[in-house]
This record gives structure tokens, sequence and C-alpha cells, in this order.
């Protein structure tokens, strides 16, 4: 199969037929082999009636229904999971990513040898107080952090080598840096392509200005993973013997002091230097404290389920 479009999607039933009508227009117009697979994250309209009408009348759109809101993440895991084209489209439902785009986006991936393409919506449709000027704060961070030369991190419209998706685990929010978690997990060769943006045509976006307080914290969050998840001590440690350094010549210092240069003079224990030292030491022993039990829990960690699956349509296991 050539190319598997993932849908994730919530609340967006006003947009799904067109959505699809004008995916199959340019699969068949450019004799495509594909499915569609839609992930209804928890919809409360009827999204999912549509997916079930549409998977009745077209084998090649597969439907996964979450048993309750999980999020972005969670849903383009799971589509990753069932996905089975040789290349991987990610897109949203809302009619802003355009499907025009798909062809150029495979050709990238299967002619030009990119592990993934990342959409640039270079010029947006969007609010810009409350849409556009976070979104380039957000992305001039995320590049200046992560070392991936992207402008924009967000465009839910991108395209994939399958192996990336069966490589990568997208979990929490981190659907924000799937090119980071791709580049970690050796697929460095991502480009890029600027894609037309629409202006949302049905309904009110799902996402309000706290996402991208969320998107600074896992860029934190995904910064210490890529360059500590397997060795935590190394950060933890470094940190701890600082401390620890610091806190020990302060000590010298003032037993130095008391016992050849100022013996008469104040108690130690009246003398703000002792205060930093025993901080700084006690703040050393629990950074080495929790290396050692980050390496623990990084030893211990069970599987987790991260979401639980409500109704599949013309899926197999994969």
């Amino acid at each position: 199969m050539n190319i598997s479009v993932v849908i994730p999607l919530l609340n967006e039933h006003e947009s799904l037929h067109e959505l699809y009508d004008w995916i199959a227009r340019v699969m068949q117009s450019n004799r495509f082999s594909y499915e569609v697979i839609f992930i209804d994250d928890g919809s409360t309209d009827a999204s999912w009636n549509i997916i079930s009408e549409l998977s009745n009348l077209h084998p090649e759109v597969k439907g996964i229904r979450f048993l309750r809101n999980y999020g972005k993440s969670q849903a383009l895991h799971a589509g990753f999971s069932k996905a089975i084209g040789d290349v991987i489209i990610t897109m949203d439902a809302d009619l802003q990513d355009n499907p025009e785009e798909i062809p150029d986006l495979y050709n990238m991936i299967v002619t030009d040898r990119y592990d993934m393409v990342s959409g640039w919506k270079k010029k947006r449709y969007d609010s810009v107080i409350s849409k556009n000027l976070p979104s380039k704060l957000f992305n001039w961070a995320a590049r200046k952090t992560s070392g991936v030369k992207l402008h924009d991190f967000n465009c839910g419209l991108k395209s994939y080598k399958k192996d990336v998706v069966k490589n990568i685990d997208v979990n929490g929010e981190m659907h924000r840096y799937i090119p980071l978690l791709a580049k970690n997990a050796g697929f460095s060769n991502i480009g890029e392509k600027i894609v037309q943006h629409q202006a949302r045509k049905y309904g009110e976006t799902k996402f309000g200005i706290e996402r991208f307080i969320h998107g600074f914290l896992d860029l934190i969050t995904i910064w210490f993973i890529s360059h500590f998840a397997k060795r935590p001590m190394h950060l933890f440690g470094a940190l701890g013997g600082i401390m620890l350094t610091i806190g020990f010549g302060f000590s010298v210092y003032l037993g130095i002091d008391k016992v050849f240069l100022n013996p008469y003079g104040r108690l130690i224990t009246q003398r703000p230097q002792f205060f930093i030292a025993l901080t700084t030491m006690i703040l050393g022993t629990q950074f080495f404290v929790a290396g050692f039990l980050g390496e623990l829990v990084l030893r211990s960690k069970p599987n987790r389920i991260r979401y639980k699956i409500k109704s599949e349509l013309n899926l197999d296991d994969k």
C-alpha cells in the first residue's frame, strides 16, 4: 500500500464527509493505493457515526474510537500502530490542511529519500495575537532547544517513512515534537515543505493559548529526555557534584579561618558561609539521590496502557 492517512479528531462531524471526498479525489487522480484511518479522540458529537458510515461505504476507511478524550498524541500513537502504508501522512480533520499537498509530500519521502517531511504554514489564517505570534515564539524556542531547523513544529500536515512511525513513541503531548523524536531515534534526514493553510470552515479550534504554555513545558521535558533519559545520573550527579564542591569549599574556608586566621571571632554557626555550605551540601546529596532513584526507575519501568479503545472499524491486528 502506498499511503496511510492518519487523522486524529475531536468533534469534527461537519467536516468529515467533505474531507474524505477530497482525499479520495487526490488519491484516485494520482493512482495511489491508500487507507484513511480516523481516530475519534472521545468525540461527543456525531463524528463516530459518520466514520462508521464512511467505513461501510468505503473499505479503505478505517476507524479507531477512544473510550474518552486522551489527547492528540495518544490518537497519533494508535493510528501509527495500525498504519500499513509505505508512507504515512498525518493531517487534521478541520479542513485547514489541504489534501492536495499529499502527492508532493509522498514524493519527497519516496523520491527525495527524506525520513520525514514537516509542513510549514508560512501564510496562516489564524488570529495574529492569540495564535500566530505565540506560535512564532514557540517555534523559535523549539528550534534553538532541539537543534531541528523547522519553521513550524505544530503543523499537523506531515509525511513519514513507515519505519519512522514504527520506531518512535508519541506520548503525553509530544506530538508537537515528533521531528525531534524522529531525530533522537536516528532518523535525521528531516525535510520541510511550505503548505497551504486554509481558514477554518466549521466549528471552533479545540486548542487555546494554554497549548503554548504546555508546549514550552513539554519542550523542557523532551530536552531532558533526549539528553538524559537513559542516563539521569549524568545530570543529577553533575549537579550534585557541583553543589557538594561548593559546600565543601566553604567548609574548608570556615575551618581554616576559625583555626588559623581568626580563632576568637564569631562562632561558625553565626556566619552566613556556614549556612551556604550546609545548604549546598544537602542539595548536592539530594541531587545524587535523585539520580540514583532515576536510574532505578528507568530499570524497573513497566509498560503502561496510555489509552483505551472502545471500537475499531475495518482494522486487523498489524
